[in-house]
C-alpha cells in the first residue's frame, strides 16, 4: 500500500510552506491526470507518495532526516 504525503510532511522534510503547498497542488493535478477524479477536490490535503516522487524526483522516507 502506498503512504500519503501531506503539506506538513513535506514542510517536516526541508521545504517551504509554499514550495509544500504547490508541490501537492502539482501532484493532485497529477493523479486527475491518471485517471483519478477523487483528487480534484479542494479540501483534499494527502495524496500518494509516488505522486509527490513523480514531482520533485526522489523523497526520502519519513524517518530518515538529513543533518545539515
Amino acid at each position: 500500500m502506498h503512504s500519503r504525503v501531506s503539506k506538513d510532511d513535506l514542510i517536516e522534510l526541508g521545504f517551504r510552506p509554499y514550495q509544500a503547498k504547490t508541490i501537492i497542488r502539482e501532484a493532485k493535478h497529477y493523479m486527475v491526470a491518471q485517471g483519478y477524479p477523487y483528487y480534484n477536490n479542494n479540501r483534499l490535503g494527502c495524496v500518494l507518495s509516488y505522486a509527490v516522487d513523480n514531482i520533485v524526483g526522489l523523497l526520502p522516507e519519513k524517518g530518515a532526516k538529513e543533518h545539515a
